[in-house]
């Protein structure tokens, strides 16, 4: 089953590429606030392109390098047009927590907050610990929910304040139909991030397969725990925008994966119009994983019972790290 589910993801990924074109977003963002983190470059600097291009009253670039993102931020005000004031740079270094943990409280002083693209990401085949873990699941996965979490009262804020239905959007890719289960199989016994901080049995290769699988199992868990609270909707989904030119899978890089995105790639421009379209789309995506703009079952790794209790763990270890992280979070 799980050689079928990746096979799947493979070939799904090609049609996609060679056979189906992704519709150019449409919509009204007048009045709005959005923020997009890893804005400077790639599909969050287009997915900024776009926004701004629908009417976006307030653009916040989350980016780690200021400089960069103030460089970014003067090309897309010459490129759309834009007011000044459409466009601001914030900081956000989702290597430590205590930047995420700054980043939301000045988010919570803001007027309104009407949807969070999560688009900053890491593919490292290379072993690092920062804060309490491996670098690719702090950054991909717990630093990501950690500014999620904090992010959601000023998104209910703003629900209740002006009657919308925020969205919260997590980028993910159809690697995770490739990625093994056994630093997260829960019929191990041991505790999960015990083992993906395990240096000598840490598959890095497929380490952010691995996170993007996670990041599924958490996006499912989060929209139910939202669903389950009192507070106003909020959608919440992870979008696909396939195999697309960018500069995040550079250390695997080689001169066949060069080749094959010269020829199957989509542009970061066509990738990104699946981001924009998370956050554009209805109340029925919340909690689902989108592919070329629709909602679409993931991998069986993610709907089987074995799936089912792989969620339930980690979601369960990731809620007590976020506790510890910043005491009081909830939802």
């Amino acid at each position: 089953m799980a050689a079928l589910s990746a096979l799947k993801g493979v070939t799904g990924t090609i049609y996609s590429n060679v056979f189906v074109g992704l519709p150019v977003p449409e919509g009204d963002l007048s009045g709005q606030t959005i923020i997009i983190s890893g804005s400077n470059q790639g599909l969050g600097y287009e997915a900024s392109r776009h926004c701004l291009r629908l009417g976006v009253d307030r653009l916040i670039m989350a980016v780690r390098n200021i400089p960069k993102g103030e460089a970014a931020r003067l090309e897309l005000l010459k490129a759309t047009g834009r007011e000044d004031s459409s466009i601001e740079v914030w900081e956000l270094d989702m290597d430590r927590y205590s930047s995420v943990k700054g980043f939301a409280a000045r988010a919570a002083a803001l007027p309104r907050l009407d949807s969070f693209l999560a688009n900053a990401g890491l593919a490292t085949n290379t072993f690092s610990l920062v804060e309490d873990g491996e670098r690719t699941i702090t950054v991909n996965v717990v630093s990501t929910f950690l500014l999620i979490a904090l992010l959601i009262p000023k998104l209910r804020e703003s629900a209740s304040k002006f009657g919308i239905v925020p969205r919260v959007s997590i980028v993910n890719s159809a690697l995770h139909y490739i990625a093994p289960l056994n630093e997260i199989d829960v019929d191990h016994g041991d505790a999960i991030f015990a083992r993906l901080n395990n240096k000598d049995t840490a598959n890095m290769a497929m380490r952010y397969p691995l996170s993007k699988l996670l990041v599924l199992f958490v996006v499912r868990a989060f929209a139910e725990k939202l669903e389950k609270s009192k507070g106003p909707l909020i959608v919440i989904n992870t979008p696909n925008p396939s195999w697309c030119k960018s500069q995040l899978m550079r250390e695997s890089s080689s001169a066949g994966t060069r080749f094959g995105e010269r020829v199957l790639a989509r542009s970061t421009e066509e990738g990104s119009r699946a981001l924009v379209h998370a956050i554009l789309c209805g109340e029925e995506s919340s909690g689902q994983y989108l592919d070329n703009c629709q909602v679409k079952r993931p991998s069986c790794t993610v709907t089987n019972a074995k799936g089912a209790r792989i969620q339930e763990a980690f979601f369960s270890e990731l809620w007590g790290k976020l506790e510890g992280i910043s005491p009081g979070i909830g939802l």
